[in-house]
């Protein structure tokens, strides 16, 4: 884990992350810090963004052809994804939600350090639209 050096703007897109629930890319980051710094440039996002993640401050989630979003990582709370295909949208899924999954068989002396589950399918506004 790198120690990343405490700025304003990494101060103000922790902030926007770690009260979000939205799930935003680096655009979205970018307008909600210009709020609080109107002077803070894409690129300085990109990279904070980037130093984060690496820092394990953050997660990203990634589509094809979509830009990648990013979700803060609370501490002390679990949770995985579910993504609607229709609209795009991310929802958080609590681990305790989960049923248990058992230990997957992995290779001889794997030592695993983070598991991602998402669930892929179509939120309630999308299935409603498309069953009219």
């Amino acid at each position: 884990m790198t120690m990343v050096r405490q700025t304003k703007q990494r101060a103000a897109v922790i902030e926007v992350l770690r009260t979000s629930r939205a799930h935003p890319d680096a655009a979205g980051v970018h307008a909600a810090v210009r709020t609080q710094l109107p002077s803070v440039s894409l690129g300085t996002v990109y990279r904070t963004l980037d130093a984060l993640v690496r820092d394990g401050v953050l997660v990203t989630i990634e589509r094809a052809g979509q830009a990648t979003r990013y979700d803060y990582r609370h501490e002390g709370e679990e949770h995985h994804h579910a993504v609607c295909r229709g609209c795009g949208a991310i929802f958080d899924v609590e681990v305790g939600a989960l049923p248990y999954l058992p230990k997957a068989a992995l290779p001889s002396g794997f030592q695993v350090t983070d598991v991602r589950l998402e669930f892929m399918g179509v939120c309630p506004g999308c299935a409603e639209r498309a069953a009219n």
